[in-house]
């Protein structure tokens, strides 16, 4: 199988697709085919089959994107996790190009991110889906932030508390090191209705300014963040395609809410 899309070190490629809107039983059975011996052992242990659909479509769609960027069938493609359960890449030939992703899913949707020799993080969550206690946040985000959290309005703070916690799952997912990294050492400030910026606690012994942000909306319903690497001080350029496996795929151009200088 030929690499078929360019991908420079300068781009991150977001795919996002709709696993609720994928119910075609010929389908399913193609993306069978894809999956390792240990992926479809997995695949029946989802007691619901909106789980099982779940994750049938998101293993396909990592096998078949990967596919597009690099000589590998979707078949031959090894994974492997590391000490905080990151997915990573074992095939030598992506390895050497520097192919990584990243991956996410909440409520019918996923959105996998794609790069070069940058590290990468993306979250994805559905803001309507349910009711989150604003409590949550004394627990886990910064001083900073569960202020600015209380002090806009209550009909407000739902939407604000997942701004926050999709720019926080990204960070730490770019870094590769899930929850070891405490949610209160870092934190999001707004300087106006579009610009985010970070500060890390001296602990975490990070540079806020190697990381650049952005968060957007698919859909009403949905809110993405991506945080990504800054490579020789250069910001990367987002390019989203929306997709449905082994059918195909269309650009969609995002307006994007908020964005990091």
């Amino acid at each position: 199988m030929s690499a078929s899309i360019p991908l420079t070190p300068a781009e991150i490629h977001v795919w996002i697709a709709s696993y609720d809107e994928i119910t075609d039983e010929r389908l399913h059975a193609a993306y069978r085919e894809l999956l390792d011996a240990a992926e479809k052992e997995q695949e029946p242990r989802f007691y619901f089959e909106r789980d099982r659909r779940r994750y049938l479509v998101t293993r396909a769609l990592v096998r078949t994107v990967l596919s597009r960027y690099v000589s590998i069938h979707p078949t031959e493609w090894i994974f492997s996790t590391n000490a905080y359960g990151r997915p990573g890449i074992v095939n030598v030939q992506a390895k050497d190009a520097g192919l990584s992703f990243n991956i996410s899913h909440t409520h019918s949707l996923i959105v996998l991110g794609v790069t070069r020799r940058r590290a990468l993080g993306v979250d994805v969550e559905n803001v309507r889906a349910r009711e989150i206690s604003i409590d949550i946040a004394d627990h886990y985000f910064a001083p900073q932030e569960v202020a600015a959290l209380t002090a806009v309005a209550p009909h407000q703070q739902q939407y604000r508390f997942f701004e926050y916690w999709t720019f926080k799952e990204a960070y730490i997912k770019a870094r590769g090191m899930g929850l070891s990294l405490p949610l209160d050492k870092f934190s999001f400030r707004y300087h106006d209705d579009h610009a985010v910026e970070i500060a890390i606690h001296p602990e975490l012994a990070d540079d806020p300014a190697r990381w650049q942000f952005w968060q957007f909306r698919p859909t009403p319903e949905y809110l993405v963040a991506i945080c990504a690497e800054r490579v020789d001080a250069q910001s990367p350029r987002l390019i989203v395609r929306l997709t449905i496996p082994m059918l195909g795929e269309q650009p969609f151009a995002p307006k994007f809410l908020r964005v990091s200088n």
